[in-house]
This record gives C-alpha cells, structure tokens and sequence, in this order.
C-alpha cells in the first residue's frame, strides 16, 4: 500500500496502536496495585523513584495519544476546572445517623433490647472505629468510579465527585478479582490523618490564615471546596464501611461484607472485630481507647454492629437511625491534652506569634486543636516544649491559650522552642522590639500583605464592602494585588476568574473599591496600618496636622509635642514614612484617583466649634451612615458616647430611636432630629 500524500501524520499502524492501549492497561493495572499498598495497606513495594518512573511513562503516553486517556486513569487525580456551585444527588439509599450512647449501662440495655427483640441469648456484632470525618457515598458501575456525594440531610447531598477522584485511596477501578455485581453502592468516611493535619495546619497558620480546629472541619472544608484543585492538594483519605446497595444478594453479615469490600479493593477498617457477646464489645471500645491517642487517625468511639443481615432486616429502621446499630462513644477529652508542635503565625503588621497545634481537646464544650503562647518571652517562663503535656484554658472565655504544663514521670522532653531567624512565610530576616520578634518583609511577605489588605478595607478604615479575607487571599495568591494601589487597578475580567465571582459579586466589588476612593485623613491612615495607630491616635493626627503631608513629614520631636503621642509611637510613624516602598504606594494610591479628604488644622482644642460637647446617636440616620455623623463631630471637637447623661450636649434621634430617646426627654439633654443635626453641621463647617 502506498502512502497517502495528503496524510501528514497518518498515526500508528494497527498493531503499534494495539501495543499502546496493552502498554497503557499494564501501566495503569501497575500504578493502582502499588497505589493500593501505598495509601489502602501501608506496605509499598516499589521505591518512590521506581513508582515515579512508572507513573512518568504513563503521563508521556498518555500525552502523546489522548485519545486513550480514559476517566478511570491514574493521572487524573489532580482536579478539574472550578464549579460554580456543587450539584445535589439523591441517595439511593436513605444514609442514616446512628444513636449515641456513652455510658457503659446504656450499651448493657441496647444488647438486652436485641436480645428481646430477636427472641435470642446471643448476638454477635461487628465493631469497627468511629472514624471522625465526612459521610459519603460512593457509587459504581461495570467497577468504574462514576459518582461520589456527601450525606447532606441523608436523602439529598452535595455531588462532589470530581474532589472525591483526588483521593488516592479511593479505587476508581474495583479490583478485577471477586469482582461485585455491575452496579454498587457503599458508604464510607473521608478524613484527615492527624500527621497530615498537623502539617497541613502549620501551613496555614505561618502563611497567616485560619488553621482548622479538627481534622473533621478540614476534611469537610477540603472535601466541598468548588475547585477540585484545592482538594487534591489536600491530604485526605476515605474508608469504606457499608454495601448501601448492589445488584444481587448481599453478603449475609456485615463481618463478610467487609471482607468482600477489601477484595474488591476498598479501603475498609483494618481494625475491626467479631465479638460473640456484649462483654467482648466493651473489651474492644476499652481497648480501642487506651489506644486511642496512639492511632493515626482521630476518632470518637467505635461502631457496633448486629453482625446477621437477617437479624438487621429484621430488627429495623427508626425515622433516622438504625435499630440494630450504635455509636459507643468515648468519653470527651478534658483540658489536659498534649502539644503536637509550636508553629509561628505573622500577623498583619509583621508580628511573629508562636502558637501550639494541640491534640484536639474539649474545653468549655468547644473542641480546640490550637492555642496562643502570645510571645517568646511567655514560651520560656512556661517551658513550653513539642511533646509537652499541658492544660488549656479560654482566656476570656474566647481564646484558647496554654495555662501551664503538666509534668509527666519519666518523660523525655524536646529541646526548647526557640523563635526562627527567616520568616516562615518570604524568608526575610526576623527583628526583635522589646518582647516581640517581627519580619522585617513589610509588604513582600504574603501573610503581611493579606493582612495589611483586609485591615485596610475594612470597616473602621476604607470601608470596602466585598473584600473579606477568602477575596484577599485569591487576589494575593493569584498574584494580582501585590500592593494596596494594586485594588484599584483591579477588572471585572480578572474577578470573573476568582472563586465564588460571578457578573453581580463582581460589579458590586468594584463598585466597592470606587466608593472607597474618597476618604477622611483619619480613615486613611487607620487603614495603612501603622504599629500603634488605631483609630484613636489616627484622630488625633488626623486633627492636630490636618494634612497627610504635614504626618510624613513630620519628625519625632515634633509628633511628640502632641499629647498623647509618646516615643514609641513615634518611632513608629517616622519609621514607616521613612521606608520608600509605603511612599511609593501612597503616591501610588493617589496618583490612581484616591483623595484623602483634608481638614483644618486648629491653633488648639478649645477653638474647635463642638470643644467639649457630647454627642449620642440614637436610631438609624438617613442621609448619613452612623460612623459617618460620628466622624464628621469628632473633627469638630466633640466626643461621642454610648450613653445618655446629664452631661450629654446632644442626643441625635434617628428613625427607630431606641430608649435612649426617652432618656434624653428625662434628663432635660437637647435633642436633634436628623435634619437639625444636619443643619448644625451646616451652621460649623458649610457642608
């Protein structure tokens, strides 16, 4: 046969094509198998370099010829393009919860109640490890992957296959061997093993976000994430624990259906027991406890199960529970818990907190995995130490935080925590002031620059509604603000990419940003986030210079001369108007359109108009936002308080005003309705 002339590139002939799609089988039987005693057994038996060089050659063929990639391939754990939102799926099965039970008598009468039920003296159960994560169900066909959804209200749940194909224990070809029947159903749980929810956690708190409180939220929060790409990234696994369905007869106990199961090449409990009375059960949950922190995972208590099929079918369902199932749960853990590592987390204005990543404890009914040691100095009073028993308290009744540590006999401790010498986060170098260690990175660090946006958008400064922390860390990430001028130079089209953006949420940001462009002196400079500058002190300045060209340029003599600003502060102003990169992007920020409303600057408190005057607000204000009015009388000298008295100047009366109204009439205090207050300001400032 001749060639075809008009062919360019005429492909493989049919037995190379042949020896490819056989290539490619072998490879892809090859890397499950090894993926199965890798993730499912814990027992490899290649090297990660003889595994990496298997997996290479299937992405190069499979690059080659895509044609032949199929769905089911071990390549395609990495995630998909994002989704707008996750689909529902309902169940084909109901995915019942189980009935809790904690003391040992509860479990005695639930095994008498199945024992009367089932006209018997002996049962045997099934118990297995209450794994602590998220219920899914897990759906295939001809023993191929095709579906995956959470339990929801156990009727509907959430579709999040595409996540669930990331998981590397999760088969996405059933195992050839014993193979189920064409279409199965199972339920299983997805989790986080605990050192990868440590090592996850220490990331995210020294980039400066949120860490989890438990592997259960960061398995929830990785499992429901729209971008899959999120999800891979995180190391979650699943086991599997229950036939919902199948075509054909069931196995006839839950004991031969886990069996089945791991034939087939799920992941099931490798610590599960047959047990032939109620005694052997306690025996086990005792067991299972005293090993409990030894386990690599986190778990809650054990399951029993009625082992016979038959007995459960006939024992029954209530409205949302099992009959013939339990939790036997473990008693929660108290105050005294163990420290898993020290990590240090940076704040926005650079400060390097050391915090503890516990084993997740219960205190005060709120289950904490974290806790401040607020600085160095207060981690070497307490010798707090990686591996260290110690108790845990809510400071305040709201942060957690490391009240002492419990000496254990016969312990062997870990070397002494000492704070790093590079950010965790850029690798700039660490500084120290008095008690405190900072980066010294400023807006080249991410954790800063996350923190130093949201501060600078947020209520008390710019005022930019839309751009919480989720927003931030995307622009940040994505490298699209690498600087505060950069949000003003932000487009629709690059919001339309983000996460949880569509054409509304991204107009109404933008709009947002807008609106923020013109702003108070005092505003402005609570939002670039000095050390030490809050809103006080930014008011203070703000109405002692009148002009933020007069605060730059001001040096620490002459910003000491003011009242109530002493040598730290100081220093602190000079320093950051010193430093060219904040010059550059306030030039920057006015150079895009941002005006930095100017006020008058008065010879001395006495002379301003509403000098010792008192305001209160009462009721919503039409014309002005509340934070606005109050803005607006403390340039003018007044002060604005919370309460009504005999001392108050004004009470300003709003729609809707509440009793500090009736409180005013009592006290003989003048009172303003919206319009004379307006009026007022008119009279003072000709606004």
């Amino acid at each position: 046969m001749q060639d075809d002339p008009f062919n360019k590139n005429p492909g493989p002939t049919p037995d190379i094509a042949h020896s490819i799609q056989e290539r490619l089988a072998h490879l892809k039987k090859e890397i499950r198998h090894h993926d199965h005693l890798y993730y499912v057994k814990d027992r490899p038996e290649l090297s990660d370099g003889e595994y990496d060089r298997l997996f290479l050659e299937l992405v190069e063929l499979e690059r080659a010829h895509p044609e032949l990639v199929t769905s089911d391939s071990p390549t395609q754990r990495v995630g998909a393009a994002p989704l707008d939102e996750l689909g529902k799926i309902r169940h084909e099965r109901p995915m019942l919860s189980l009935d809790s039970l904690i003391d040992q008598g509860d479990v005695l009468a639930f095994d008498q109640r199945m024992k009367r039920e089932l006209e018997t003296n002996q049962i045997e159960y099934t118990v297995e490890p209450k794994f602590d994560g998220l219920s899914v169900e897990l759906v295939y066909d001809q023993g191929s992957f095709v579906r995956g959804s959470t339990r929801g209200d156990g009727t509907t749940g959430e579709d999040v296959t595409i996540n669930l194909r990331t998981i590397r224990s999760l088969p996405l070809q059933l195992q050839a061997i014993a193979h189920p029947s064409a279409h199965l159903v199972v339920r299983g749980e997805v989790y986080m093993r605990l050192d990868d929810f440590h090592a996850l956690n220490r990331r995210m708190t020294e980039r400066g976000d949120d860490a989890f409180a438990n592997p259960r939220n960061a398995a929830a929060g990785s499992l429901r994430q729209l971008d899959s790409h999120i999800t891979a990234d995180r190391p979650l696994v699943v086991t599997c624990y229950e036939v919902m369905a199948m075509d054909g007869p069931l196995p006839s106990s839950h004991w031969d259906e886990l069996e089945a199961m791991a034939l087939w090449g799920l992941p099931v409990p490798s610590l599960r027991r047959r047990c032939e009375t109620i005694d052997d059960v306690m025996g086990f949950h005792h067991e299972t406890e005293q090993e409990r922190d030894n386990l690599a995972y986190e778990i809650d208590g054990v399951v029993v199960k009625v082992n016979r099929r038959d007995w459960q079918e006939r024992l029954g369902m209530k409205s949302r529970s099992p009959r013939w199932a339990i939790a036997y749960k473990f008693a929660p853990r108290k105050e005294i818990t163990v420290v898993q590592n020290i990590v240090v987390s940076v704040g926005r204005t650079g400060t390097l907190t050391p915090l503890a990543l516990l084993r997740p404890a219960e205190v005060g009914g709120v289950t904490i995995s974290r806790a401040t040691l607020h600085n160095a100095d207060e981690v070497a009073r307490k010798d707090i130490r990686v591996g260290d028993t110690v108790k845990v308290e809510r400071a305040g009744d709201v942060i957690p935080a490391i009240a002492e540590r419990v000496p254990v006999p016969g312990e062997s401790r870990s070397a002494p925590f000492t704070m790093p010498s590079h950010c965790p986060v850029c690798r700039s170098a660490v500084a120290r002031q008095g008690a405190y260690f900072y980066c010294t990175g400023q807006a080249a660090c991410p954790a800063q620059l996350k923190g130093a946006i949201e501060h600078f958008a947020s209520k008390s400064a710019l005022n930019i509604e839309g751009l919480g922390k989720r927003t931030v860390a995307q622009l940040v990430d994505q490298g699209l603000v690498r600087d505060l001028a950069d949000l003003y130079q932000l487009s629709r089209e690059q919001l339309l990419k983000l996460e949880g953006f569509a054409e509304r949420s991204s107009t109404l940001l933008l709009d947002a940003i807008t609106r923020s462009k013109t702003v108070s002196l005092d505003r402005f400079l609570m939002g670039l986030g000095i050390r030490q500058v809050g809103q006080h002190i930014a008011k203070v300045l703000a109405r002692e210079f009148g002009s933020l060209d007069a605060i730059m340029s001001a040096d620490r003599d002459r910003l000491q001369t003011i009242m109530e600003i002493g040598p730290e502060i100081s220093a602190s102003l000079v320093s950051y108007f010193q430093e060219n990169s904040n010059r550059r992007v306030i030039h920057r920020l006015q150079e895009l359109g941002l005006a930095i409303e100017e006020i008058p600057v008065a010879q001395s408190e006495a002379s301003l108009p509403f000098s010792g005057k008192s305001f209160v607000f009462t009721g919503g204000l039409a014309g002005l936002g509340r934070d606005e009015a109050k803005t607006l009388v403390e340039r003018l000298g007044a002060t604005v308080s919370s309460s009504v008295s005999k001392r108050t100047g004004y009470v300003v009366a709003g729609a809707d005003p509440g009793s500090k109204l009736d409180q005013a009439r009592n006290l003989g205090v003048a009172i303003l309705s919206e319009d004379e207050f307006l009026e007022l300001l008119k009279k003072q400032r000709g606004i």
